[in-house]
């Protein structure tokens, strides 16, 4: 009698963890789907706002929902449900137009309708200069040389506010032709200026349609230096950086 109790008590047991188990599972993917998903920045495009080995939380409800928001995209329906408005200034994840397989992270400077252009490195929305003021300059540490780069605080028309870095003057895209954002698109901009392929390279992202955006970066939760990886937590006193940890992205 005892064997067999403890027979039974070892799988009520054994259920009961499955039964978590898959609860877990299934809370995990509704919040991933339709709250919050972590991203990674693998590349310095948008320095100095996200750096290369930030983690964070973009919120998938800001915008609403189209099919790319579902792990897999699966083609379910096309446009957008429960749509809201995407604001200037918002730093957004986006399926690359090009390759939807591929996430992208840019800042928001164009909405639809508007002329975006640059000139002499001066963002120009609709014919009128972005406000923008130098500040101190960036500080770079690469192979243990040290070096400036220009830093500008950009005030956008409906007052958000950001820096941009300046690596180069007279850079590639420091001087482009007018662009007019179609109807339901978006322009993109990296805020390190000279170092983005974002929409003022038509060839390789051009405009966003508004279906491709997943979600806005709202919270850097982790962040990791000097080309460490998260999984290193042996090296976490070294190389996490800690100021960055659930700072707001803005």
């Amino acid at each position: 009698m005892s064997v067999q109790s403890g027979a039974k008590r070892k799988e009520g047991g054994f259920a009961e963890t499955v039964r978590v188990v898959i609860q877990a599972l299934i809370i995990a993917l509704v919040i991933r789907t339709f709250l919050f998903q972590p991203f990674n920045i693998p590349s310095g495009s948008m320095i100095p706002t996200l750096r290369v080995g930030d983690y964070l939380f973009v919120s998938k409800f800001t915008y609403g929902y189209t099919h790319y928001s579902f792990p897999f995209s699966p083609p379910l329906f096309s446009g957008r449900i429960f749509a809201q408005r995407v604001h200037r200034g918002d730093v957004v994840v986006f399926r690359l137009p090009k390759d939807p397989s591929i996430d992208y992270i840019k800042r928001v400077v164009g909405l639809p309708g508007d002329r975006i252009q640059m000139i002499d490195g001066v963002l120009n929305i609709n014919g009128v200069p972005v406000k923008r003021q130098r500040i101190a300059d960036f500080l770079t540490n690469d192979d243990g040389i040290t070096e400036r780069v220009k830093r500008y605080r950009e005030t956008l028309p409906n007052g958000v506010s950001y820096t941009t870095l300046d690596l180069t003057d007279n850079g590639f895209y420091d001087n482009t032709p007018v662009y007019t954002v179609p109807p339901g698109h978006y322009f993109m901009m990296g805020d390190n200026r000279d170092n983005s392929t974002d929409s003022r390279v038509l060839s390789a992202v051009g405009y966003v349609p508004y279906e491709n955006l997943i979600g806005r970066a709202q919270i850097i939760f982790f962040s990791v230096g000097d080309g460490a990886h998260a999984w290193e937590i042996w090296r976490w006193p070294w190389t996490v950086r800690w100021g960055r940890l659930f700072t707001l992205v803005r």
